[in-house]
């Protein structure tokens, strides 16, 4: 086994070539900072063997620059949760493109997918829509610090990202242009503790307008968190809010929400929403969201106004969507092929020993991966030669996130190609990484210096 493996090793550096990606890079980087138009996307993120470009996609498949045909996982970011160029969706899409895409009045579109939306939300009553993660998560807080009177934010310190905005981006390793007075609005508590949100709620006493978290991530929440941290916001006269961008769509149709029981104030989706077009949205209860409407005699608030944050043929994308999702068993699809996933990588963690230095975490519908050096420390430069090999064998895979388009056998197929790079990963445990990796590691978004 060792010696086939070794041979396809010495073999693969053949196999693929970067030509014409190689050449386009650096005139990307001249023309948009980092290269690209979001950090997760960037060079850093990976090895410096993968395509430096993707220019078509199909189904689970992507196909770069070069021509050359990877299986993807992330599925842009989790956002494309059917496939990519969806035929169900990009029908809709390209009727809707014939009728116009932005008017100087509301679509009746719009109306029809707010409906679509909300009839798979049963605990909202208004939708708003807008065009990304960070637009929605923006609006909920305007509302709640309408609502409350209050300028403080509690967040959940253990969830990754929440919004591009200073509000959030202030509180990362990344600070550099936000006003201090903004970085001392947003306040931390941690997932699966409510003695540290009683705790800022006292600190912080009176001046606390919401706390914005996301339901799970990698970890479940124990049995009565999700409803102690909604009572102790509303016992404080804060909203609770629950950012469904990667939950929504994937643990449940009806969001993560339903799953545990826990209705929020406010909830925001996107990603999945629209099968990878731009739509996002704000939802929730009558008496906050209206306070951005007009029929109400309060004072207004500004709430989610965009020129684009209607755009028909986002919305065609996302009603169709949602009712794929309702006619077809797409979530229970994404739980069958990540547990295959899952148990194939698990089998072969466990054949080469590799218990503590590679870990699959989250539910099998958001798998994602750890990897530590010989240490049993958390390495980059590990989790770039796992990349490294996984794309030499074509395989990208920055997590091993699933959609309703691969099937089993390119599950299976993804669980030989891990075999091969775990085994890889065991001799460089072994011998040290720096004997096989190529090139620099990767590095983490938010840090102070290039």
């Amino acid at each position: 086994m060792h010696t086939n493996q070794s041979s396809k090793q010495d073999n693969l550096s053949t196999l693929r070539s970067y030509e014409r990606g190689r050449l386009l890079n650096p005139i990307a980087h001249r023309l948009i900072p980092a290269g690209c138009h979001t950090y997760a996307k960037g060079d850093d993120q990976y090895p410096e063997q993968a395509p430096p470009f993707l220019v078509r996609g199909n189904g689970c498949r992507v196909w770069d620059l070069d021509g050359n045909e990877f299986i993807e996982y992330g599925m842009g970011l989790r956002a494309v949760t059917l496939g990519h160029a969806f035929d169900p969706v990009i029908q809709a899409v390209a009727h809707q493109l014939h009728c116009g895409a932005n008017f100087t009045r509301p679509a009746p579109i719009e109306v029809e997918c707010a409906a679509e939306l909300l009839s798979v939300i049963p605990g909202a009553d208004m939708a708003k829509f807008c065009k990304d993660g960070s637009m929605a998560n923006d609006g909920a807080i305007k509302l709640a610090r309408a609502h409350t009177g209050r300028d403080m934010i509690a967040i959940c310190g253990d969830h990754p990202f929440f919004s591009t905005n200073d509000w959030f981006i202030g509180t990362t390793e990344m600070p550099d242009g936000i006003p201090d007075w903004t970085r001392r609005h947003t306040v931390k508590f941690r997932y699966n503790d409510l003695g540290s949100l009683e705790e800022l709620f006292t600190r912080f006493a009176g001046q606390i307008a919401c706390v914005m978290m996301e339901a799970a991530r990698t970890e479940e929440p124990k049995p009565g968190f999700l409803e102690g941290v909604k009572a102790i916001a509303h016992q404080h006269g804060a909203i609770f809010i629950l950012d469904e961008m990667i939950t929504g769509f994937r643990w449940h149709l009806n969001g993560a929400q339903h799953t545990y029981g826990v209705t929020p104030d406010l909830s925001t989706f996107g990603k999945a929403l629209a099968n990878g077009f731009s739509v996002s949205a704000l939802v929730g209860k009558r008496e906050l969201m209206e306070l951005g409407g007009a029929d109400h005699s309060l004072e207004r608030v500004f709430l989610l106004s965009t020129t684009h944050g209607a755009e028909t043929h986002g919305l065609a994308a996302a009603i169709a969507t949602v009712r794929f999702y309702k006619q077809h068993q797409v979530v229970e699809t994404l739980y069958a092929r990540g547990e295959r996933l899952r148990l194939g990588i698990v089998r072969t963690v466990s054949e080469l020993k590799l218990q503590g230095y590679f870990e699959l975490i989250g539910r099998d519908t958001n798998l994602l991966f750890s990897t530590r050096d010989a240490d049993r420390r958390p390495s980059q430069p590990f989790r770039t030669l796992f990349l490294q090999e996984l794309i030499k064998r074509g395989v990208i895979a920055p997590s091993f996130v699933v959609s309703y388009s691969h099937m089993e056998s390119d599950i299976d197929r993804t669980v030989e190609i891990v075999s091969e790079a775990l085994w890889i990963y065991r001799r460089a445990l072994e011998d040290g990484v720096d004997k096989y990796l190529q090139g620099r590691p990767v590095k983490l978004v938010f840090r102070r210096f290039a």
